[in-house]
């Protein structure tokens, strides 16, 4: 084998690990992220230990370039949006756009209106309907429900409130999650503004059932049982009628 054959097949290994390396950076800071979920806010739309495709270019913050490159959409009430959760650096969050920019919005006995019209939400879950929980109304001054809001929320909140209602201010948004009672969001801690909403989730690519309890769980004792018990259930513990499940 020539040297320069050498030099030559040496060179393009080099070009093509570059070109790879760039795409999976292009790939991962504009076109789509993996996101797991840790928690049941969004059951049953979203279920504890589902995999999902994010995809982050349908709400970039738009710019002249990527609005011709990129299908770009503005963000509508209903969207499920991932965000950076502010109080937590690091941590992203999934919830559901119920208040747009200029929105008028009341909570009554778990009923939504807004501007002044009943919203239909067919993709909430109640899991004790009959039981009152805290954020059911809203805005309030309940105690159970300032018990649980950040206190520099509330403030913020009773600054926001025009005859009983909430106005959602511009460039904010109001979420929250699906599974109602065991959600906290918005209701608790604020809007979410434009700027930090990073993507929409897209599909699940993979589901495996997985307890509230273990991704508390961190320790590399921990992340050593939880890829035995992987290893050892992957087939039972899979759920093969969610992969590949569109996320809606």
């Amino acid at each position: 084998m020539s040297e320069a054959f050498k030099k030559s097949t040496l060179r393009d290994t080099i070009e093509s690990l570059v070109v790879t390396v760039i795409l999976a950076v292009f790939g991962t800071t504009f076109v789509v992220q993996a996101f797991k979920i840790p928690s049941g806010s969004m059951e049953k739309t979203l279920l504890i230990g589902d995999h999902l495709l994010v995809n982050k270019f349908i709400f970039a913050i738009p710019t002249p370039w990527i609005e011709r490159l990129l299908p770009y959409r503005e963000i509508r009430r209903g969207d499920i949006v991932v965000f950076k959760f502010m109080w937590q650096p690091g941590e992203h969050y999934v919830k559901r756009v119920v208040g747009l920019p200029g929105d008028r919005l009341l909570i009554v006995n778990r009923q939504i209106y807004i501007n002044g019209q009943p919203y239909a939400e067919p993709f909430v879950y109640h899991y004790d309907p009959g039981r009152h929980f805290a954020g059911d109304d809203f805005p309030t001054s309940d105690f159970d429900f300032v018990s649980r809001a950040r206190t520099d929320w509330l403030p913020e909140m009773d600054a926001q409130i025009r005859n009983a209602e909430l106005l959602v201010p511009p460039g904010q948004y109001f979420v929250m999650g699906d599974n109602r009672e065991s959600s906290s969001d918005s209701r608790f801690w604020g809007f979410v503004p434009r700027a930090v909403i990073t993507g929409k989730p897209l599909v699940v690519y993979w589901s495996y059932e997985t307890s509230r309890e273990e991704f508390a769980m961190n320790s590399w004792g921990d992340r050593i049982k939880q890829t035995f018990d992987l290893v050892v259930n992957f087939f039972s513990k899979t759920r093969w009628r969610r992969t590949f499940h569109w996320v809606r």
